[in-house]
C-alpha cells in the first residue's frame, strides 16, 4: 500500500451511533496492514471504542467539525476518509473541501440534497484537478438504488440489448428503525426547505444534483409522485417512498456523470427515466397498505416540519445518539427489486440483505466503500469528482457486498 500517508482510512464519527457500527465492520473485516484511525471530538470516547474492538494499532485523532486547521490535517494524514458526522449540511461541507484539497479520497452517508449540491458546486473541480474521489450517499441513502440501475445496464450493454428506458424501482420489504441522527437530519432538510426559497426549488428539482441543471436534457414524467396507484409492468399497488425524492436524484446524478466522462455516450441511454415507490401488494389490501403508508409519511413530514406538532413527535422519536438496539438491528431487512425495458428486452435487479437497513446494513455498505477505496483504488474509477457509488466504486462494490452476504442478481426478462 502507499505509504506516503500516515493512514490508509480514517473513520470521522467513530464514536457516534452509526460511527461504532462502521468501527466495528471494519475490526471484522479490514485486511491486516490497513492502517486505521478513528477520529471524533472527544479523546475518551474514541479510546472506548478503540478498546472495545481490541485494536491497539489504531490511532486517534481528535478534530471537530468546525475546527477546519484539524481538519486539514486530517484530510492530509489519510488516503481515504469514511465520514459518519451528520446532519452533513450543518457539520459537513468543511471535510469535504479539505479531502479535495488534499487529493484525499472521501466516503460519507449522506441524503440531503442541498448538501451534496454545495459540495458538486464548491469541491467538484478541486477534487478533479487534485484527484480526490469524493463519494457521497454510500449507505441505504443510495447504494441499492445507484447499483440497481449500475447492473440493470452492465447487463443491457452485455448483451447488446441497447440503452436503459423506463426503469422502476419498487422497495419489496423494509424492515428497520430509526436513528436520532436520522431523525436530527430529515428535520434539518425540512427546516431548510421551509425557510428557504431556494433550497425549497431545489428538493424539487429531479435534476437538482445534475453535473449542469440548466444544460440537463429533461424528459417528462420526471416529478416526485406522492399519490398511490397500480404500478403497470408488476400489476401491484404502490405507495411513495421516504427516500425516492433523494435516491433519484443520486442515479440520474450517474447517468450524467457517464454521459460526461465519455464512459458511455448516452449514459444508461438517451430515453432512460427513473423512480422508485413502496410495494405495498395487489388488490384491496395493497391498496390500504399503500394509503396507509401515504398517510403515515404525511403525518411524518407534519410533525417533523411544524412546530406546534414537533414537540409532539420529538417525545416518540429517539434522541441524537440513540438507535435500535442489537436485536432489532439483526432483524431487520431489506429488498428492492428494479425492472427496466430496453430497445430489445426487459430485465430485473435485486438488491438486498440482512439486517436493519439504515444501521446494519449500511455500516457494512460504507465499511466496504472506504475498504475498496483503501484497498483497491486501482479498480475503481480513475477521476476525481464530486462522484456515486455506482460511477466511483461499479462493480468493486458490487463483489465486495456480494462477498457480505448482499444479493445482487440480474435476469432478463
Amino acid at each position: 500500500m502507499n505509504q506516503t500517508r500516515r493512514f490508509d482510512l480514517v473513520l470521522f464519527g467513530a464514536s457516534g451511533f452509526v460511527g461504532r457500527l462502521v468501527a466495528q465492520h471494519l475490526a471484522d473485516q479490514a485486511p491486516a496492514g490497513v492502517r486505521i484511525a478513528l477520529a471524533g471530538r472527544t479523546l475518551a470516547r474514541l479510546e472506548e471504542v478503540r478498546d472495545r474492538h481490541g485494536r491497539s494499532e489504531w490511532a486517534l485523532l481528535t478534530a471537530d467539525s468546525s475546527d477546519h486547521a484539524a481538519l486539514a490535517d486530517l484530510a492530509g494524514a489519510a488516503r481515504v476518509v469514511a465520514s459518519t458526522v451528520g446532519p452533513y449540511h450543518r457539520h459537513g461541507l468543511p471535510l469535504v473541501l479539505e479531502c479535495a484539497r488534499a487529493g484525499t479520497d472521501y466516503v460519507d452517508l449522506t441524503g440531503e440534497v442541498a448538501f451534496v449540491r454545495e459540495s458538486i458546486d464548491r469541491a467538484h473541480d478541486e477534487a478533479v484537478r487534485t484527484g480526490a474521489r469524493i463519494v457521497h450517499s454510500c449507505g441505504f441513502d443510495s447504494v441499492p438504488s445507484d447499483l440497481a440501475v449500475h447492473l440493470l445496464h452492465g447487463a443491457a450493454t452485455a448483451d447488446g440489448a441497447g440503452g436503459l428506458g423506463d426503469t422502476t424501482l419498487l422497495v419489496t420489504q423494509l424492515r428497520g428503525g430509526l436513528s436520532g441522527g436520522t431523525v436530527d437530519s430529515m428535520r434539518e432538510q425540512l427546516t431548510l426547505v421551509r425557510s428557504d426559497r431556494e433550497a425549497a426549488q431545489l428538493a424539487a428539482d429531479p435534476y437538482a444534483l445534475a453535473p449542469d441543471r440548466a444544460t440537463e436534457p429533461r424528459l417528462p414524467g420526471q416529478d416526485d409522485s406522492t399519490e398511490i396507484f397500480i404500478e403497470s409492468a408488476s400489476g401491484r399497488w404502490t405507495a411513495p417512498f421516504v427516500m425516492a425524492s433523494y435516491n433519484t436524484r443520486i442515479v440520474r446524478r450517474s447517468h450524467a456523470l457517464l454521459r460526461e466522462h465519455g464512459d458511455t455516450p448516452a449514459g444508461y441511454g438517451a430515453a432512460f427515466r427513473y423512480r422508485e415507490m413502496v410495494d405495498t401488494g395487489r388488490g384491496r389490501r395493497g391498496r390500504r397498505r399503500a394509503q396507509a403508508l401515504r398517510t403515515g409519511l404525511a403525518a411524518l413530514w407534519l410533525g417533523l416540519s411544524t412546530p406546534g406538532l414537533s414537540r409532539i413527535v420529538d417525545a416518540l422519536l429517539p434522541e441524537p445518539g440513540e438507535g435500535p438496539s442489537a436485536a432489532q438491528r439483526d432483524a431487520g431487512r431489506f429488498e428492492v427489486q428494479a425492472r427496466t425495458t430496453t430497445d430489445s428486452g426487459e430485465y430485473l435487479v435485486t438488491v438486498g440483505a440482512q439486517g436493519d437497513p439504515g444501521y446494519a446494513a449500511t455500516s457494512v455498505m460504507i465499511g466496504q466503500a472506504a475498504l475498496a477505496l483503501a484497498v483497491d483504488p486501482g479498480h475503481c474509477h480513475p477521476d476525481g469528482g464530486v462522484l456515486t457509488p455506482a460511477v466511483a466504486l461499479g462493480d468493486v462494490l458490487v463483489e465486495r457486498l456480494r462477498a457480505q452476504g448482499f444479493r445482487l442478481r440480474v435476469d432478463p426478462l
